[in-house]
């Protein structure tokens, strides 16, 4: 519970992006995960050190984003920190934002931010601190009910990515990296707008240069957050990390119409 005085940050998008009522998003949530497929079960997977998950409405990407964050579950009672990386939307940001806020809510509770952590990395010239670009950000609010779930507690470590080079990025998650106590989740949508043939092949390729570590080969077209998912590649190839595919799909697969698609996707990095 937070304590008097503390600056928290409300949810921007409960009831829009995924239920306001505490017991159905529970709900919802404990839907999704399970259904997650019996072969990709948390106990039967090696359990990641990031993740990428997307980052829309439940509705359309829950599930896939549910499938991913489950993999942490084995390691639920080792980790207590979240670096959680995702794209601006509405703000301006030069570099990487972190908050002001000591605690982010959701209708599930608070969430404490680990100011521990941001004081570490806000010394670097390219992190700002700044709760602006957090107000209404929806691609790292999105992921907390999940983590909720997940985890009985932990401390969050939040940014908004936005002009910023793939070093600068791999550079806040080496300072942040720990051990098995820290886990990244990297948030980002793939393609937008295209019909749902043209999102399927520009997603592959998407899925591929991921699939490789290959961050040079990724631009504005193949997802909103390419540029977290390009410091995580970095990072993840001086770590000898490999990537795993847990989901590739489109808006069109799940709740939208097949002419004007966005892509999502979910991979996991051991």
């Amino acid at each position: 519970m937070p304590t008097s005085g503390q600056l928290i940050r409300p949810p921007a998008v409960a009831g829009l992006f995924y239920p306001d009522d505490p017991d159905m998003l529970r709900d919802i949530i404990g839907t999704y995960i399970g259904a997650v497929p019996t072969h990709a079960k948390p106990d039967r997977v090696p359990t990641p050190k990031a993740v990428i998950v997307p980052h829309a409405g439940y509705v359309y990407s829950g599930q896939a984003a549910a499938q991913a964050l489950s993999r942490f579950a084995p390691d639920s009672a080792l980790i207590t920190r979240i670096v959680l990386m995702g794209p601006c939307h509405g703000v301006a940001v030069q570099g990487l934002a972190a908050p002001k806020a000591d605690a982010f809510a959701t209708p599930l509770g608070t969430i404490p931010i680990d100011r521990s952590a941001i004081n570490t990395v806000a010394s670097m010239s390219f992190v700002t601190i700044d709760d602006a670009p957090h107000e209404k950000e929806y691609s790292l609010e999105v992921q907390l009910p999940l983590l909720q779930t997940v985890f009985g507690g932990f401390t969050l470590v939040p940014f908004a990515v936005g002009s910023a080079t793939n070093d600068q990025v791999a550079a806040v998650l080496e300072t942040l990296w720990g051990g098995p106590e820290t886990r990244i989740v990297i948030s980002s949508d793939l393609s937008h707008f295209l019909t749902q043939q043209q999102a399927a092949s520009l997603d592959e390729q998407t899925a591929q240069s991921i699939e490789l570590l290959d961050w040079q080969s990724l631009s504005y077209d193949h997802a909103c957050g390419r540029i977290p998912i390009s410091g995580l590649l970095t990072a993840a190839g001086r770590h000898n990390l490999s990537a795993e595919r847990i989901a590739l799909l489109t808006s069109a697969d799940t709740a939208g119409p097949p002419d004007r698609v966005v892509g999502y996707g979910a991979w996991a990095f051991a």
